[in-house]
């Protein structure tokens, strides 16, 4: 019991700068509190004092704002980071070294018994306000965006983001590199903008449509047809707008 408490502590040491000392993590890390009630409650629950196990779960919720069902399973070195709305389901499984931030439900879709919650691997991390439901999986090192909503399985070493979330990256650096990085919130400075790459795509496009566009008007009137409608020409303050923002989009991709 010991040991696992030093974990816990050690692991917020490592995933959160602002964690100076062990009496301020002690003593300010809801995340922490919420964990340790549940393990109370999770033992319970497994020696058929469900009731007891629910009310446990109930005065932590009171206690963190932090709603983990005494059902669900929770591995090592698991990290909940501000914590206010988390929302654990009775049948999420979840592996070692993950981390969850607030606003997190790991929901059901289904009012049948048995599997209705979501699995994760090892190492995932899920973003604020991210929505993962259903028994769907997350495989290791998998990570979530702030905000998606995910109603599909998420392949190992993939990041998901959008509504509904997408697949955008697929990393290809070993699990064994993985597990030594950390990235909150479960996004990467390179992690592309699907919005700012439809964009670019979309203007992408549109110029080489022009060009071409421009070189048929040519042979045309080379040959005395005259059926091109002359285009309005852009300002160069237009110009200059658009050519910011695309690159404004690249830099964020």
């Amino acid at each position: 019991m010991i040991k696992y408490i030093k974990e816990d502590i050690q692991t917020i040491h490592a995933k959160d700068p602002a964690a100076r000392n062990t009496i301020e993590v002690l003593v300010a890390y809801p995340g922490l509190w919420a964990l340790w009630g549940h393990r109370i409650s999770h033992y319970l629950w497994n020696h058929h004092l469900k009731l007891i196990a629910r009310w446990l779960s109930t005065v932590t919720r009171f206690l963190t704002g932090i709603e983990i069902h005494p059902g669900a399973k929770i591995g090592r070195r698991f990290f909940i980071d501000h914590g206010m709305g988390v929302v654990i389901g009775e049948t999420t499984e979840i592996g070692d070294d993950c981390t969850l931030y607030h606003g997190v439900t790991l929901g059901g879709t289904s009012l049948n018994e048995g599997k209705r919650h979501p699995t994760l691997g090892n190492n995932v991390i899920i973003g604020a306000g991210a929505k993962i439901l259903g028994p769907i999986t997350l495989g290791d090192n998998a990570k979530v965006g702030s905000n998606s909503v995910v109603t599909k399985a998420v392949p190992e070493n993939s990041t998901a983001v959008g509504i509904p979330a997408r697949v955008i990256k697929k990393d290809t650096i070993t699990a064994e590199i993985t597990n030594k990085l950390f990235t909150a919130y479960g996004v990467e400075n390179d992690t592309p903008d699907p919005a700012a790459t439809a964009i670019n795509l979309l203007l992408d496009h549109i110029q080489s449509l022009d060009n071409s566009l421009k070189n048929i008007c040519k042979e045309l009137e080379a040959q005395n047809i005259q059926i091109c409608t002359k285009v309005p020409n852009l300002q160069q303050k237009e110009l200059d707008d658009l050519e910011a923002f695309s690159q404004s989009s690249k830099d964020q991709s």
